[in-house]
């Protein structure tokens, strides 16, 4: 867990990204005012996409300097991970933003990245990047951590964590999700 004494003193996360495997949004969450609007955001996204598409980003994170941002980057199957800070934040912070995003969606899906998982868990997906970051300041890093937090948020209350199934866990977060869409 990463904790700072002082907001200054903090990594400032501009945006994560999850990407498929043609540059579409699969997942994202904006941090800053940087892009303004929303076609503003897809350009930036076409552009990250297009720049790091021929990289080998499947081992280990790469950093890449782009337009005045760090942004690090790891690809997992068809699902590619982003995280993107301002030219002067550390870039170890935000490889640990990305792992910890990644090593919690391997989990949640358990093992099973791919984009029609991630679409079809897409709730699960966004209460991840609530559960690492909250207005551009980090939360959490543990994968283990981040994971356990998101099937306790979408679990039936009734049931205790310990005597649930994953499939459970699973339905109570989808009807969960649905019955928020609809109030």
């Amino acid at each position: 867990m990463v904790i700072f004494a002082r907001r200054d003193a903090c990594p400032i996360i501009k945006n994560v990204l999850l990407l498929d495997s043609e540059g579409r949004r699969v997942a994202v969450k904006y941090y800053t005012d940087e892009w303004e609007t929303n076609s503003e955001k897809l350009a930036f996204e076409k552009s990250i996409f297009s720049k790091t598409q021929k990289t080998n980003a499947r081992t280990e994170p790469e950093i890449l300097m782009f337009e005045n941002n760090v942004v690090v980057y790891k690809f997992i199957q068809d699902l590619q991970f982003f995280v993107t800070g301002g030219d002067d934040e550390n870039e170890l912070a935000l490889a640990t933003v990305l792992q910890g995003f990644s090593e919690a969606v391997i989990l949640l899906l358990r093992g099973n990245i791919d984009q029609r998982e991630a679409f079809e868990n897409l709730d699960m997906m966004f209460l991840c990047l609530d559960e690492i970051v909250d207005g551009g300041m980090i939360l959490e890093t543990d994968g283990n951590t981040i994971a356990r937090k998101v099937v306790t948020n979408i679990m039936d209350d009734e049931t205790p964590l310990s005597e649930q199934t994953i499939t459970q866990a699973l339905v109570a977060a989808r009807e969960h999700f649905a019955r928020s869409l609809l109030s």
